[in-house]
């Protein structure tokens, strides 16, 4: 049986009478990477602050470990907060050892995890350095080491690609499948949609308060019309040859060519408009259907929750 790790069940949060989050439900189960998605302002960071108890829903129902979130049961928690915040005239080494020791580590212990931790991230070399002397994306990489240092049954990180270079979000993708791979349940907030994309077993998207949209990776990108695109070499309108199997825009192609994008009528596929193009005698000098990304996805879902919510 699927074992609950947290559990957001109607949980509202109101600020001077507007609703930050509204009816909220998240379930996020043992062993899984989720992506807590969600444009800027969406209520991702006040569900997160919710579920482990900083601060309190006006309704609903928390449960983390089947607890209410009470300091014991934080102790097996690793959370990564928006506000990066750790202190600047420390040495790097210093910084994970106090919060190791803050989350009950021996002094070996947190010593041992900070070096280590430290090595991993490339950073070895900079254990005595102080944080104010590091660059923010080291220093990030430092808060990250110590989210981790007393090995959390459940890692908790908002915006943690926030402020990474390329080679650095690479690192934290492949930190998080090890994570992953060692038995460890993952919920991440982010508002881009690549990383949630490569590593997510569940995604949750929240618009202005409200949750949209929850479940697998396959079943979001379900939500995004196909579409199919094709450039000809003929004076061919593909309204006319296409008829019902889909709705046909123009585009813009290279000189001597006529560009054309496809949204897909239900039933309909790509071998479809394939046959009826060679049918109809067009000459094509593109035909390709698009492939549907993440992205994709949060843009219709969201963009569906707004018309709906007018």
């Amino acid at each position: 049986m699927t074992e609950t790790i947290l559990s957001l069940e109607g949980v509202t949060k109101r600020y001077s009478g507007q609703a930050a989050v509204s009816g909220f439900d998240l379930a996020v189960n043992r062993g899984q990477i989720t992506g807590f998605l969600g444009p800027n302002g969406a209520g991702k960071t006040t569900s997160l602050r919710i579920a482990l108890g900083i601060i309190k829903p006006d309704d609903g129902k928390v449960r983390l470990f089947g607890q209410y979130p009470k300091a014991a049961i934080l102790q097996r928690v690793g959370f990564l907060p928006e506000e990066r915040g750790i202190y600047k005239k420390m040495k790097a080494e210093d910084v994970i050892i106090f919060f190791g020791r803050m989350k009950g580590m021996t002094m070996t212990a947190a010593r041992k995890a900070a070096r280590d931790g430290l090595e991993r991230f490339g950073l070895g070399g900079e254990a005595r350095k102080k944080i104010k002397e590091m660059s923010k994306g080291m220093a990030q990489k430092v808060q990250i080491i110590a989210t981790l240092a007393h090995d959390p049954e459940f890692i908790i990180l908002d915006e943690p690609f926030s402020g990474l270079d390329p080679v650095n979000q690479k690192m934290l993708e492949e930190m998080i499948r090890d994570e992953a791979k060692r038995g460890k349940t993952i919920l991440f907030s982010t508002h881009v949609m690549e990383h949630a994309e490569r590593l997510c077993d569940q995604i949750v998207l929240i618009s202005k308060g409200r949750k949209v949209f929850d479940g697998g990776l396959p079943q979001a990108l379900s939500q995004v019309p196909r579409r199919v695109v094709i450039e000809t070499a003929s004076d061919h309108d593909l309204r006319q040859v296409l008829g019902a199997l889909g709705a046909v825009e123009a585009q813009t192609a290279p000189e001597g060519l006529k560009g054309w994008t496809i949204e897909l009528a239900a039933g309909s596929d790509a071998q479809d408009v394939l046959k009826a193009c060679v049918e109809g005698g067009v000459r094509l000098a593109r035909f390709e259907p698009m492939r549907a990304h993440l992205h994709d996805a949060f843009v219709e879902l969201v963009e569906t929750s707004n018309r709906e919510a007018v």
